[in-house]
């Protein structure tokens, strides 16, 4: 059965379940029956064992959450006054459409989306404009407010715009009666 000028004969392969057979005795006019053991070899249910962990733990490592840091201001009174040329003023609306405009000049509003040539550089021409005009660019304070019509994502979106741009002073808030009304004219 095994050929010996071979080199793959001289090594018997190995399968999952052997099915080992012992010789018994015979004396003559009884047979017995012959005895089977069976060895079960586990390497492969170790390996799905090693896998399924890999798997879980994996999981779970890519299923936590991820926060964003919320810079809360502080108490005092004139923490919370800030120059209208440091203010950007962002309305989020439906469809992923987003009306800007500068410091208080309401009448002023301009309108873009979330593309990097979108609110991306919008947001980044202010922080260089109040870098040139105060002398840093972290002083820019960016006013996020979602119109009824917005969707929870076209905020994260504007979040997302203000970590990747490194604003530090930003306000989530509602739009105001006069924003709404500017933004029903267009």
């Amino acid at each position: 059965m095994w050929i010996k000028t071979s080199v793959a004969s001289y090594y018997k392969t190995n399968t999952m379940a052997d099915v080992q057979t012992s010789e018994t005795h015979k004396k003559k006019g009884i047979q017995r029956s012959k005895k089977l053991s069976t060895k079960v070899d586990l390497t492969p249910m170790v390996d799905l064992g090693f896998l399924l962990i890999t798997f879980f733990v994996f999981t779970t490592s890519i299923s936590k959450a991820t926060v964003m840091k919320l810079n809360m201001p502080d108490d005092s009174p004139d923490s919370l006054v800030t120059a209208g040329g440091k203010t950007l003023n962002v309305l989020l609306a439906a469809d992923n459409v987003v009306y800007y405009y500068y410091g208080d000049s309401i009448n002023n509003m301009h309108n873009t989306n979330f593309s990097s040539q979108g609110l991306r550089a919008v947001i980044r021409n202010k922080k260089l404009q109040v870098q040139q005009k105060y002398g840093d660019g972290k002083e820019t304070v960016v006013l996020i407010k979602p119109l009824p019509d917005a969707t929870y994502s076209n905020v994260v979106d504007a979040l997302d715009e203000i970590k990747i741009n490194m604003i530090d002073r930003y306000v989530l808030m509602d739009a105001g009666k006069e924003e709404s009304g500017q933004f029903l004219k267009h």
